[in-house]
C-alpha cells in the first residue's frame, strides 16, 4: 500500500537502496530504510484509519518544540527529530499516508522487560528536565495546551445510547455501567481542573515502555503525538503505580525540590487515559477496516482495557 522508496526519493531525495517492515504501534506501520550512506526510519500513518486525522493534526505544531529540545543543554540524544523533507517540512503526504522521517536508532525497545534501576534514574531525569520547561520556551506552545476538555466522551456517551454494531456491542455490554461512571468521574474533574491554578510544564503523555529505547547507555523517547503543556501529572500518573515510583520521585525532585502530586490532576489523567484507550478500541472496531485478524486483535486488546477498568472501579 505504501510506495515508500517513492516517498523517500520524491520528498527527501533519498534514494533507498533497501526498505524493510519494522515492529510499530497501533497508530502508525514503521519502516527502515537504507539510503545515501544512512539508515533512516519512516512512520507511515494510513489515512484510511479513522485515529490517523488527530495524530497527525498536530505535526507542524509539536515538531518545532522537540526540536528544540534537541539541545545539548537541554534533551539532545534523548529526543528524536523529524527529518526536513526537501521543502523544510516536518511531514509529507500523498494519497496513501501521512509520513515522518527519523535517522535510524540503533537501540533497543524496553518494551515487556522491567526497567533497571539506572533506566529507572535516567528516565526519571529526562521527564525532569523536560517538566522544567512551560509557556516560556521561545516555541509556540499554545496549540498543545491542556484545556481539559474531554470531547470524545461525549462520542462514547453517543454511541452507548444509539447501540453498538456486532462484536463491539458484545464485549461492551457487560461493561457499560462502569463505562458511564469512568465518564462522569473524567467530566466531574476536568470542570474542577477548569477552575484550578496549575501550572503547566512540557508533558510527552504516552510514558510506557514501548515508546522508551535504549542505546548504549543512553534512553531514547520516541513518539511525541501526545506532546502537551499540561500539568505534570499528565507524565507521572505512568509511573503511579509501579514499584519503582518512589525512587523515580527521589531523582525527580533533585529538580523539582519538595514536588507534590495533584491528586484531582492525577485521578483525571487516569481515568481519561483508560477511557481514550476503550475509545480508539471501539473507533477501530466501528470505523476502520481491519481484517480479520486485525479485527481479533483489537478485540483482544479491548477486553483488556474493559477488564482493566473494572479492576480499577473494585
Amino acid at each position: 500500500m505504501f510506495d515508500v522508496k517513492n516517498v523517500l526519493n520524491v520528498y527527501y531525495g533519498i534514494d533507498s537502496t533497501a526498505v524493510s517492515p519494522q515492529q510499530g504501534g497501533w497508530s502508525a506501520l514503521a519502516y527502515k530504510a537504507a539510503g545515501g550512506g544512512a539508515d533512516y526510519f519512516l512512520k507511515a500513518y494510513d489515512k484510511k484509519r479513522a485515529s490517523t486525522a488527530k495524530l497527525t493534526a498536530l505535526i507542524d505544531v509539536y515538531a518545532p518544540i522537540v526540536q528544540w529540545l534537541n539541545h545539548p543543554v537541554r534533551l539532545k540524544g534523548s529526543v528524536p527529530v523529524p527529518v526536513l523533507t526537501k521543502d523544510g517540512a516536518y511531514k509529507c503526504e500523498d494519497d496513501h499516508g501521512i509520513y515522518l522521517l527519523y535517522e535510524y536508532i540503533d537501540g533497543e525497545t524496553i518494551g515487556d522487560r522491567p526497567l533497571y534501576k539506572e533506566e529507572i534514574e535516567k528516565l526519571a531525569q529526562i521527564i525532569a528536565t523536560l517538566h522544567s520547561y512551560g509557556e516560556n520556551i521561545p516555541v509556540d506552545t499554545g496549540g498543545i495546551k491542556e484545556n481539559f476538555d474531554v470531547p470524545f466522551v461525549r462520542q462514547m456517551r453517543s454511541l452507548l445510547s444509539e447501540g453498538l454494531p456486532g462484536g463491539a456491542a458484545e464485549l461492551i455490554g457487560p461493561h457499560t455501567k462502569s463505562i458511564r461512571r469512568a465518564i462522569e468521574t473524567v467530566e466531574e474533574l476536568s470542570h474542577h481542573l477548569k477552575n484550578a491554578d496549575l501550572k503547566l510544564a512540557l508533558c510527552h503523555t504516552d510514558l510506557h515502555n514501548w515508546n522508551l529505547m535504549k542505546t548504549g547507555r543512553e534512553l531514547v523517547l520516541i513518539d511525541w503525538e501526545g506532546l502537551k503543556l499540561a500539568p505534570v501529572e499528565a507524565d507521572l500518573m505512568f509511573f503511579a503505580e509501579q514499584p519503582y515510583f518512589q525512587e523515580f520521585l527521589r531523582v525527580y525532585r533533585l529538580v523539582h525540590v519538595g514536588f507534590q502530586i495533584n491528586r484531582h490532576a492525577l485521578r483525571f489523567y487516569q481515568v481519561k487515559r483508560r477511557l481514550e484507550d476503550i475509545w480508539e478500541f471501539i473507533e477501530q472496531l466501528v470505523f476502520d477496516r481491519q481484517t480479520e485478524r486485525e479485527k481479533a486483535e483489537t478485540e483482544s486488546a479491548l477486553k483488556k482495557e474493559l477488564e482493566d477498568l473494572e479492576t480499577s472501579n473494585d
